[in-house]
C-alpha cells in the first residue's frame, strides 16, 4: 500500500518509524503489521486490517512494515513469524498476535486497543445499569441492531431482563451467544440463576416450607425444596446449608438433584470462591 492512499494506514521505514510509530502513538494507538510479499496468510489479513482501520476513521491508525526491507526494525521487535501484529500505545507495545485472524477477532482487537461507537454504547450501558436501568436497556438495545450484534449488548440485556423478572427473552437472548464467547462464563453465571428460578418454582413459597419442616425436621425433601427456594431468592449461604441437611439425610437425594442445584449455586458464586470451595468439600464428605 502506498504511503498517501490513506492518512491512517502508512507503510513505514526504518526512516521514518519513529515520528509514524513511536511519536504518534502517543496521540493515537498504533497498530503496527509486520508483514512481506512473499507471505500468503499477510496478503490475506493486510487488506481486511486495512479496511477496519480506515472504518475507525482516525481511532487508530496502522503501520505496514515490511520485514524484507526494514530488517533491523524486525530484529529490534523479535520478529519469528509472519503476519506479526503489535498494538502500540505511548511508545509501548501494549497488545499482539501472530497469524492471520478471523474478521471478528481483529474486530474484537481493535476494540481492546481503540472501542468502536458501539462498543462504547456497551461499555456506557454497562455503567448504566444499576443506577439507570432503562436507558441502560435503550443502549443495549441500540447496540442490538447493528449489523454485527455485540455478545456482550445481548448478555448486558439478558441481566437487565432477568432482574425484572422478564426471564423468556433473556433465556432466548443468551441462547444466542455462541460457545467459547468472551462472555461464556456470564452466560453461565446467568443461565445458572434461570435454572435455580426454574427449579424453585415447583418447591412452593418459603413460609410454607418452613412450616413443613417445623413438623416434619428430617424430611430430605422439604429441604431441598427450601434450599432451592432459597437459592432462587439469592441467599446462597443459607441454601447450601440447607441443601446440605438434605444430602445429609438422604444421599440417594443428594447425589442427583442436590448435587445438581448446589452445582449451580457455585457457577453463580464463582467455582473458586471460598463459599463454593467450603460446600464442595462438606457434601463430598457427605456423599463419599
Amino acid at each position: 500500500m502506498s504511503a498517501d492512499k490513506s492518512s491512517w494506514v502508512v507503510d513505514v521505514t526504518e526512516e521514518n518509524f519513529e515520528r509514524e510509530v513511536i511519536e504518534r502513538s502517543k496521540s493515537v494507538p498504533v497498530v503496527v503489521d509486520f508483514w512481506a510479499e512473499w507471505c500468503g496468510p499477510c496478503r490475506a489479513l493486510g487488506p481486511v486490517l486495512e479496511r477496519l482501520v480506515e472504518e475507525r476513521a482516525g481511532q487508530v491508525v496502522l503501520a505496514k512494515i515490511n520485514v524484507d526491507e526494514c530488517q533491523e526494525l524486525a530484529g529490534a521487535f523479535r520478529i519469528e513469524s509472519i503476519p506479526a501484529v503489535k498494538a502500540v500505545r505511548d511508545g509501548k507495545v501494549v497488545l499482539e498476535f501472530v497469524g492471520a485472524l478471523p474478521e471478528p477477532a481483529l474486530r474484537e482487537f481493535l476494540d481492546r486497543l481503540s472501542p468502536s461507537e458501539s462498543a462504547r454504547q456497551i461499555q456506557q450501558a454497562r455503567d448504566l445499569e444499576a443506577t439507570d436501568p432503562t436507558q441502560a436497556e435503550t443502549l443495549y438495545r441500540q447496540a442490538l441492531q447493528e449489523e454485527r450484534p455485540s455478545d456482550t449488548a445481548r448478555v448486558g440485556l439478558a441481566r437487565l431482563l432477568m432482574a425484572r423478572g422478564e426471564e423468556a427473552e433473556a433465556a432466548d437472548l443468551l441462547r444466542r451467544v455462541p460457545p467459547g464467547s468472551e462472555e461464556s462464563s456470564e452466560v453461565d453465571r446467568l443461565n445458572a440463576i434461570l435454572f435455580l428460578k426454574e427449579r424453585a418454582r415447583d418447591c412452593g413459597d418459603e413460609a410454607a416450607l418452613r412450616k413443613r419442616l417445623a413438623a416434619e425436621p428430617d424430611n430430605a425433601e422439604v429441604r431441598y425444596q427450601l434450599g432451592c427456594v432459597l437459592a432462587a431468592a439469592g441467599q446462597y449461604p443459607a441454601a447450601l446449608d440447607m441443601l446440605l441437611s438434605a444430602a445429609e439425610r438422604d444421599k440417594k437425594l443428594g447425589n442427583a438433584k442436590v448435587r445438581e442445584v448446589m452445582v449451580k449455586v457455585f457457577t453463580v458464586i464463582g467455582l473458586r470462591s471460598e463459599l463454593s470451595e467450603e460446600y464442595r468439600d462438606k457434601l463430598r464428605m457427605v456423599l463419599y
